[in-house]
C-alpha cells in the first residue's frame, strides 16, 4: 500500500476513534485521551516542514470542528509538530535519520519510539491543557490532568502503534 493512502487511512481512522469514543471518556475529571496526535507522530521523518506544519492544522482543526473548542487542538497539535524536528535531533544526534524515514514501533524499535512518542505527547498535552485553563490559579489541578492524560494517551498510542506495525516481509 502506498505512503499517501495509508496515512489518509490512519488520519481518518485516528479521527474517527478520536470523535467517535474517545472524546466521550473523561475518567474522574483528569483523564482525557488523545490519540489523534498518533497520525503526526507517524508521519514520515522527511515530511517538508511546512507540509507537517499543513497537515498538524488540519488535523488539530478537525478535532477543535468535533469538539468546539476554539483553536485548542490546533494550537497544541502544531506546537508539537514544530517541536518534533527537535526531539528527533535529540533523539538520535541528526535531523533526519538516514536509517528511518517513517517512525514506528516496527522501525524505531520500542525504546526509542516510547521516547519519541512521550516526549511528543508530553508537549501537545502541556500546551493544550495550559491553553485550556489559561489560569495560574489552577496550575495544580492542570499538572495532574496533564500527567495523568500523558500516561493513558501513552498507554494507548503504544497499543495503537502494535496495530500499524508493519511485518517484515519473509523471503521466499
Amino acid at each position: 500500500m502506498n505512503n499517501t493512502l495509508l496515512n489518509t487511512l490512519r488520519f481518518i481512522g485516528l479521527i474517527l476513534l478520536q470523535v467517535l469514543i474517545l472524546n466521550h471518556i473523561e475518567l474522574i475529571g483528569y483523564v482525557n485521551p488523545f490519540v489523534y496526535i498518533l497520525f503526526v507522530l507517524m508521519l514520515p521523518l522527511s515530511t517538508p516542514g511546512w507540509l507537517l506544519l499543513l497537515l498538524s492544522f488540519g488535523t488539530g482543526y478537525t478535532i477543535d470542528v468535533f469538539m468546539s473548542s476554539a483553536g485548542l487542538h490546533t494550537a497544541a497539535t502544531v506546537f508539537m509538530a514544530f517541536m518534533r524536528p527537535y526531539v528527533v535531533q535529540l533523539a538520535t544526534g541528526a535531523k533526519e535519520p538516514e536509517m528511518l524515514n517513517n517512525p514506528g514501533l516496527s522501525q524505531m524499535g520500542i525504546r526509542w519510539w516510547f521516547s519519541y512518542s512521550l516526549s511528543l505527547v508530553f508537549l501537545h498535552h502541556f500546551a493544550l491543557f495550559l491553553l485550556e485553563s489559561f489560569s495560574f490559579s489552577q496550575l495544580g489541578y492542570t499538572l495532574i490532568r496533564i500527567v495523568l492524560s500523558v500516561l493513558f494517551t501513552e498507554i494507548l498510542i503504544l497499543l495503537l502503534s502494535y496495530f500499524f506495525a508493519t511485518r517484515p516481509k519473509k523471503k521466499k
